[in-house]
């Protein structure tokens, strides 16, 4: 019989955001510093030890599995293990964050293979600005990819913009533009302070708030209680309706008391919010224990029980968390 994990303050757990690699061909400004050391390839969970992991949380209860990096096209086998994870009895839907910019080629195998959602990173339109926020991106290849993903039969595709004054918030609008001409949802999502990236993240902070105002100016905007099972509070345009504008607010809207997800790392560790340091080490659990899940749920529950109300960000651009967005799971 499938049971439920809970935490400590009654909030059901049924999503989890699973990093299939702490490596990205992108080194985006916001994510991470611009020289990274990533982890050793016997610290990284192998793709038997994920697909265990995403078998016991569906098993107990989660609906909704997020594949993140780093950059998940990345890693190799990954689509076989979407493969795998896609039929768990019991599981709603898997769904992918990427950067796109291995879309143009992987995006139809992906859909063949059970990931019925994706959700693509894209910051700027601009070739040049998008390639000084990704550091390494070419913005014609992740174009190219959300064009190939947009005919492969997705369910939904949804577009990721982290909104930062002094780089690209002044292209709001035209973000936009490009969602609800092509069908597309778009997410606008306030910067978090995770990981020193070499600046002020207070210089650079957007409020959602703030981002409403400019769309606004353009389009007549439809509150909407749709939820994705996410973060995300969203809106409708009244004369698109094929697309949703979301807002994604850590600091200004925060979204804790419905938390319902945790995020596992690659190298197995089980992140009860993403606001604070706490883990639980999986991995040693996984080489301890190859033949029985009891320890792992035992420890699973034993974490939850301490998860945190809420994240405690400020806005004031310090750093609170030492660890990077890579190696927190997207």
């Amino acid at each position: 019989m499938e049971s439920s994990l809970q935490d400590g303050f009654g909030r059901h757990i049924d999503y989890l955001r699973m990093s299939v690699t702490d490596r990205c061909d992108f080194r985006c400004v916001y994510c991470m510093a611009e020289d990274m050391t990533f982890l050793p390839r016997q610290q990284v969970l192998g793709l038997e030890e994920l697909y265990r992991l995403a078998a016991l949380f569906v098993r107990n209860g989660v609906k909704k599995i997020r594949l993140t990096g780093g950059e998940p096209l990345v890693r190799k086998g990954i689509i076989g293990l979407c493969e795998q994870i896609a039929v768990l009895p019991g599981l709603r839907e898997l769904v992918m964050t990427t950067n796109g910019s291995q879309l143009s080629k992987m995006a139809q195998p992906l859909a063949n293979a059970g990931v019925k959602r994706l959700n693509i990173s894209l910051d700027s339109l601009r070739v040049e600005r998008f390639r000084a926020i990704t550091r390494t991106g070419e913005l014609t290849q992740v174009l190219s990819g959300i064009n190939a993903a947009s005919t492969a039969g997705f369910e939904r595709i949804k577009l990721n913009t982290v909104v930062m004054q002094g780089r690209n918030a002044d292209e709001v609008v035209e973000l936009v533009d490009y969602a609800v001409n092509r069908g597309l949802d778009i997410s606008f999502i306030e910067e978090m302070p995770l990981g020193e990236v070499g600046r002020s993240r207070g210089e650079s902070f957007c409020s959602s708030d703030w981002v409403r105002e400019q769309i606004a100016e353009r389009y007549s905007l439809v509150d909407s209680a749709e939820q994705s099972g996410g973060p995300a509070r969203y809106v409708r345009l009244k004369d698109f309706p094929d697309s949703r504008i979301g807002f994604i607010s850590p600091h200004s809207h925060n979204f804790c008391s419905t938390c319902n997800r945790v995020r596992l790392t690659v190298e197995g560790r089980l992140l009860l919010c993403l606001g604070h340091e706490n883990s639980i080490d999986l991995r040693a659990l996984l080489r301890r224990y190859p033949e029985t899940d009891t320890p792992l749920l035992n420890a699973i529950n034993a974490g939850l029980a301490s998860k945190p109300l809420r994240h405690e960000f400020s806005v004031g651009g310090e750093v609170q968390v030492l660890r990077f967005m890579n190696a927190s799971g997207g």
